[in-house]
């Protein structure tokens, strides 16, 4: 007599075991996101089923990038290795799942352990002390929040360096008026996504950006356009510069057709550059019988010096409160600077390869909150809002810069350009 188990097929009917180890050690630490990739992806490798990570992402409702660092941090803590296929993709590889009791109890503690403490730091704790006060320097303020530990990221994750990280805070501030770390992480990653590494390349790179920027903005300009071109606009003219090989000089001539029209029609001077390009004589004529007038009565770059205005009025209102309060409650600036010492001193643990940083960092976790806690009570006590020492922006999602975390327009930008028509008026 033979005794069979029949096993369910599908993936979802099955079951996914779980090491006890990795829920009370492990799982309870982790960021809740990290453990979803974490549960998921086992539930794929039990059946033995690929999957990707942008499959993952998409299954958790999460960026894809987000899916690489859940697995960044779970081979820090030795719970599973990655395997690469390709030398040349460090995003390329296979992700195996490590027996937690094995690493921590059997004989291969002493192995891993030897290879954890043998892991070069990413970035030398003098270092780090200069990479953020040369991003204090650029941005004219102290770090906080979660940019330190977001910043020490950028360099496990992309595989920038120092020097390229000052270099997009640098050029973010001086030519786009943000230093939010988010917008500056977008920046990064176009230029790790164009594999750009060395400052001389994103230099190279952004001047030949800001040619064709210029390019394009002469363009507009001679259409009677005094703002940004669309995406589409941006792509017909590239035809022209890139796939016809045509001068600005023709370029503008087309747009000089277009004069005294009060709607200049982009798609009419494409038009002429295509038939004058073919050598076809029958150049399609503008009809201004039917062209609305425009009721544009402010243009993007008044709004633009409007934001800025409204950006800087907050930011100094915010100063002057600082200054307020540092001069009549000294232990609230005291607090503050140890608050950023306190957050520098944890973003740089998270990267020391130290066999007990996740409890070093919970340790400072609790350190920043209890200091926050004390901050607010000590100002709540002296009479003034939990919130007083905080920049006020008309817009918290852009900080009253017009632009997201995106690199898209803010939402608020309608808003605004109302506002910008009365302020101009004013």
């Amino acid at each position: 007599m033979a005794f069979t188990i029949e096993n369910a097929k599908e993936l979802y009917l099955l079951d996914t075991k779980v090491e006890n180890i990795f829920i009370s050690e492990f799982m309870t630490a982790a960021p809740s996101d990290y453990v979803k990739v974490y549960l998921l992806s086992l539930m794929h490798a039990s059946a033995d089923v690929d999957t990707s990570n942008a499959e993952i992402a998409k299954q958790l409702s999460l960026e894809e990038e987000d899916v690489l660092k859940a697995w960044n941090y779970w081979e820090s803590l030795n719970v599973v290795r990655k395997k690469h296929r390709d030398t040349g993709n460090k995003f390329s590889y296979d992700v195996e799942f490590l027996s937690i009791k094995e690493h921590l109890y059997g004989k291969k503690a002493k192995k891993d352990t030897k290879k954890e403490n043998s892991l070069p730091k990413l970035i030398d704790d003098t270092e780090l002390r200069n990479l953020y006060r040369s991003i204090e320097r650029t941005t004219g303020r102290l770090l906080g929040g979660k940019g330190p530990t977001e910043i020490v990221a950028w360099i496990a994750d992309y595989g920038v360096s120092a020097e390229m990280i000052i270099y997009a805070y640098s050029y973010c501030v001086k030519h786009k008026k943000k230093d939010n770390h988010k917008y500056v992480e977008t920046i990064l990653k176009e230029w790790v996504s164009k594999e750009l590494k060395e400052i001389p390349e994103i230099e190279s790179y952004l001047q030949e950006v800001d040619e064709r920027h210029f390019l394009q903005k002469r363009v507009l300009k001679a259409m009677g356009f005094a703002r940004n071109a669309t995406e589409e606009e941006k792509r017909i003219m590239n035809t022209w510069f890139d796939d016809m090989q045509l001068s600005i000089d023709k370029v503008l001539d087309a747009c000089s057709k277009t004069s005294g029209i009060s709607n200049p029609n982009f798609n009419y001077v494409n038009q002429v550059l295509i038939n004058r390009f073919t050598n076809n004589k029958n150049v399609v004529q503008l009809n201004t019988t039917n062209v609305a007038n425009s009721n544009k009565t402010v243009s993007i770059a008044q709004v633009l010096k409007y934001y800025d205005s409204v950006r800087k009025e907050a930011e100094d209102e915010a100063s002057k409160r600082s200054a307020e309060i540092y001069s009549k409650i000294k232990e609230i600036k005291e607090i503050d600077e140890e608050l950023r010492l306190s957050g520098m001193e944890m973003s740089r643990i998270m990267i020391s390869g130290s066999s007990d940083r996740k409890q070093q960092v919970a340790k400072y976790k609790d350190k920043l909150d209890e200091l926050s806690q004390k901050k607010v009570r000590i100002l709540e006590e002296n009479g003034y809002d939990a919130n007083y020492l905080e920049t006020r922006y008309k817009c918290m999602v852009c900080k009253d810069s017009g632009i997201d975390d995106n690199n898209e327009r803010c939402s608020c930008f309608r808003e605004m350009q109302k506002e910008a028509e009365l302020w101009q008026n004013s």
